[in-house]
Order: C-alpha cells, then sequence, then structure tokens
C-alpha cells in the first residue's frame, strides 16, 4: 500500500492491497455500480496517473460499492482464510474514522461497522480481481514477478501491529531510521526514514514476521524480488535527528538466520535478490548461500573498468539482468544525458551511436544471465520524460501510465524472433 508520495516502498501495510488497484468496471460489471459512477472517476491524461484525483474518489466510490453489496458471508469467508486481512481492514477503517492521522493521534479506537465492512469488502475484491487477472496472464504463459520492499513506513499497520519487532524509543517512536551511505544516486546518502527492525527479537520466534509477509507476496506472485537484500547482511542505521544519511552508520543484519527462515518457503517459485548499491565481501557471501539470482543494471556498466560486473560479458548465469531499473532513467533518456566519456565507452562496447539502445538490450539477450529484464519504456525507445522515480526525490515520480495504443504498437512477431535466435 503507497505511501502519501505513491511509493510502495515506505508503505502503510505489508499486507492488503490500496483501494486505488481496485477496477471500477470489474463492480460495474458485477452490478455493485452505475456506468455514469464509474465513468465519473475517469482520469483524463492517459500518460500520468493522478494520483490525487484517485485518493479523492476512489474510497467514496468503493464505499458506495460495498453498501450494496449483499454476499457478507463471501467476505467473511475470505477473511477467515486471511486473518491477518482482517486485522489490515481494522487498521484502515480506523485509520479512515481518524482522518488519516498517524495511529499514535488516534481518538477513535473502535470502527463503527460500515466503516468497517467497507475495508473489508474492499481487500477482497481486491483478491477476487487480482485472482482472474493472474490466472488471465497464466492462461497466456506469462508469470508475474512481485516485489517485495525490505522496509514500511513509521505510520503503518506493521509498526501498529508488531511495534516490539521495530527499534523504537520508550514514546514507541523510531530510534533510528533506514538509509544509504553516499552512493551513485547521492553524494549525501539517502535518509529514507522508515523504521528498523529489531532484528533480535524477530529472531525469538524464527522471523515468523518476515515469513508470513514472504507468504503473503508468494500467493499473490509467481516471484517475488526482495528488495534491498544488502540490509540483510548489514543496514545502515541513521539516528532519527541525524540532518543526513552520512551520520549513519552500518549494523549487522540477520545474515543466513533469516535466510534458513525464508528459504522452506520459496518451492519452486523465483526469489530475486536486489543486490545493488554499496555490497561488500559479507553481501556477496550470503547472496551466494542464499542461492538467489542477484541483479545487475546495463547503466551502470559504462565507467571504463573492463572488469565491471554488470557489463554483459562478465554477467553470471545465476542473474537478473536489466537495461535499468524503476530507479534508473531509461535507457534512451541514460544514452542522452550521459556524459561524453561513458558515451565513448558504450561506443567502444556497443558499436555506433546510432542504435545505441537496440545494441544495449542485444549485448543482455546476448549475455549468460539467466533472467533478462527490460521496462517497456526501454522496448519502445521512450525518452526521460518517462522514467519512474528520482532517488532522494520525493515528489513526482511513480507517475508514468502507458496506453492500449503504445503497448499494442510493440512488434510482438519481432520480439519473438528475438527471443528464438538467442535461446531465450
Amino acid at each position: 500500500i503507497t505511501d502519501p508520495y505513491f511509493s510502495p516502498y515506505s508503505s502503510c501495510s505489508s499486507f492488503g492491497a490500496d483501494p486505488q488497484w481496485i477496477d471500477p468496471v470489474f463492480l460495474w460489471k458485477e452490478g455493485l455500480v452505475t456506468k455514469d459512477e464509474v465513468d465519473a472517476l475517469c482520469v483524463k491524461d492517459p500518460f500520468i496517473c493522478d494520483y490525487e484525483w484517485i485518493r479523492r474518489t476512489r474510497l467514496p466510490f468503493l464505499k458506495l460499492a460495498a453498501g450494496r453489496f449483499s454476499d457478507k458471508t463471501s467476505v467473511s469467508d475470505f477473511l477467515n482464510e486471511n486473518p491477518v486481512l482482517r486485522n489490515v481492514s481494522r487498521f484502515f477503517a480506523l485509520r479512515d474514522l481518524n482522518e488519516n492521522k498517524c495511529f499514535r493521534d488516534w481518538t477513535i479506537k473502535e470502527p463503527d461497522e460500515e466503516t468497517l465492512f467497507a475495508w473489508q469488502f474492499i481487500q477482497y475484491e481486491f483478491h477476487k480481481q487480482w485472482e482472474a487477472l493472474h490466472e488471465y496472464a497464466a492462461s497466456k504463459g506469462i508469470s508475474i514477478l512481485g516485489d517485495l520492499p525490505f522496509y514500511v513506513s513509521a505510520d503503518s499497520f506493521d509498526l501498529y501491529a508488531y511495534s516490539q519487532l521495530f527499534q523504537l524509543d520508550q514514546r514507541n517512536d523510531p530510534a533510528f531510521v533506514a538509509g544509504v551511505p553516499p552512493d551513485y544516486f547521492s553524494q549525501d546518502g539517502q535518509k529514507w526514514g522508515n523504521p528498523l527492525y529489531n532484528w533480535e527479537k524477530m529472531k525469538e520466534d524464527h522471523f515468523t514476521y518476515w515469513r508470513d509477509r514472504m507468504r503473503y507476496n508468494l500467493s499473490l506472485f509467481d516471484g517475488v524480488r526482495i528488495d534491498h537484500f544488502r540490509a540483510i547482511s548489514a543496514y545502515w542505521r541513521i539516528p532519527v535527528n541525524a540532518d543526513t544519511a552520512k551520520e549513519g552508520s552500518w549494523v549487522k543484519g540477520p545474515g543466513k538466520d533469516l535466510i534458513d527462515a525464508l528459504r522452506p518457503l520459496a518451492k519452486d517459485k523465483l526469489i530475486l535478490a536486489e543486490d545493488l548499491g554499496i555490497i561488500d565481501d559479507d553481501t556477496r557471501k550470503l547472496l551466494q548461500y542464499s542461492g538467489y539470482p542477484g541483479m545487475a543494471v546495463l547503466q551502470f556498466a559504462f565507467d571504463g573498468d573492463p572488469n565491471n560486473t554488470h557489463l554483459p560479458h562478465m554477467l553470471k548465469e545465476n542473474t537478473a539482468a536489466y537495461t535499468g531499473t524503476h530507479d534508473n532513467n531509461t535507457l534512451l533518456g541514460f544514452c542522452f544525458e550521459a556524459s561524453e566519456e561513458t558515451k565513448e565507452e558504450m561506443e567502444l562496447y556497443l558499436g555506433g551511436r546510432d542504435q545505441f539502445c537496440e545494441a544495449a538490450i542485444r549485448s543482455l539477450w546476448m549475455s549468460k544471465a539467466r533472467l533478462v529484464i527490460v521496462p517497456v519504456q526501454d522496448l519502445l525507445g521512450f525518452g526521460a520524460d518517462t522514467r519512474i522515480n528520482t532517488p532522494g526525490k520525493a515528489s513526482g515520480n511513480w507517475r508514468f501510465r502507458i496506453t492500449g495504443e503504445q503497448m499494442n504498437s510493440l512488434n510482438g512477431a519481432y520480439w519473438k524472433r528475438f527471443n528464438r535466435a538467442f535461446g531465450r
């Protein structure tokens, strides 16, 4: 469930669904709302997600649908099968009634029946819609890789329900917060502000909270990418009152103990480790121990070092290779904005400058990497104006929206031949 800036990386719950993901058209087909009520929700700009509009209009709309839904037994049965979502529903009903204030400032402690059922219906409806979408994707041979954000928000269901599992002060406020030291993205580092986990406390019950998170995510997806894998080895701890992330320090994480706790849950599903950033030998050894594929990003490859592990010819088989992630520029934007030195390195490695993007994608298809992931913006050759996120910048992110017309402009026959040519 996304934060006030629409990012999933400071979530207000690790479990359950944000109301904005529910498709109003499904509710119309179910006879719960009218066509006019659906049309009134339409976002006018087909290229930009107007989250402010969605947040103003979606919840009242869903409450309207919930009030017309009579099959309460189905909702109750669903919550009995997913008890954590019953607790999530109660949290968001109370949050709603307390005008979205932080749970520490709530004055209303018990939800009314109507508001509580509306949030229970939201969870029920999302999971029903998601299951239908997932089954449709599977029928087309498409697997869905989910993302498991490492941290949550200080104003989250997780902190509300599991406060003993976080590093908090005597007032139950975060004593330290998460982030990273100075890196590729920021000379001051990044102070994310997420509360940190109390790993020693978590270890006492064999990481039940983390096992529940992984189990829930794997119930939704065919595989999961563990965000910020580096923090399992050691995490950057920043005093809550520090001016910048520079004032933080490395603290040992749960390491192999957490990996061992999660291992039995994966079975035949893919677990991918986001091992980017400042990576040391301990993190590399932990990744090898886990057996998870790590990540490589082509945009990090062209620094002039022939041993750069992001270069396509250096990639290991147990790797997921990306042209760029949600935190990077698009490939075309990167090529356009790169320094002259970087462009020279790319030209030497990829060939002439006229076809940088296609040559870059081809180089990953030719690599040993078992999995190659290319954002749709790069397949379509879109520029920097379609970038998803700029790390360290709070607002203006996560708004890229693609139209059906743009998707249909992809040459499926070409990419099918492309895959066959390189055995993918």
